[in-house]
């Protein structure tokens, strides 16, 4: 299946490496059949959605989009994630931290890089201050970094994710 409005959807990509890093994290990731709506989905459509410790997807649903839930996930504490039900939640500070996130651990997907999940967070609709995702991370993100750094998400000295969870 071609990608969606030139963003990377799972059927392009192939479901194994979002498996492979999402049980790295704690997370299960389910396919929904063609036509059906998106369990836990906050926006619908191919959106992917978020109940507990399972991520719902679709052939069409973007990659970036499955990221960003996980990255909801991680981000999370347990209490949160305890009563975690389509809506994430969370502050305006999560949710920069959320973003930074997922392009950082795109890096760790076969087939997703830093620089193609930027230009798909574009495409998608994602607004930043500096006109792009891109610039965003580079330029004006030190709020999203400090607040992964806070929550034990990053390491300090390289600015690599520590894969695991916020407890």
């Amino acid at each position: 299946m071609p990608d969606t409005n030139g963003v990377l959807t799972i059927d392009a990509m192939g479901v194994e490496p979002l498996r492979t890093l999402f049980a790295r994290l704690g997370l299960t990731l389910v396919r929904t059949p063609a036509g059906e709506s998106i369990p836990g989905s906050f926006w619908g459509d191919e959106e992917a959605g978020l109940i507990g410790d399972t991520i719902y997807v679709r052939g069409d649903t973007p990659v970036h989009s499955a990221m960003h839930e996980a990255g909801h996930y991680v981000c999370m504490d347990q209490t949160r994630r305890s009563g975690l039900h389509t809506n994430a939640g969370g502050t305006y500070d999560e949710e920069n931290a959320v973003c930074y996130w997922q392009i950082l651990a795109s890096a760790h997907l076969a087939g997703m890089d830093r620089e193609r999940m930027c230009a798909d967070m574009d495409r998608w609709g994602y607004t930043f201050r500096l006109g792009s995702a891109a610039a965003w991370f580079a330029e004006d993100a030190e709020d999203a970094h400090a607040w992964l750094v806070a929550a034990g998400l990053i390491n300090t000295d390289s600015n690599e994710l520590v894969i695991g969870v916020r407890q």
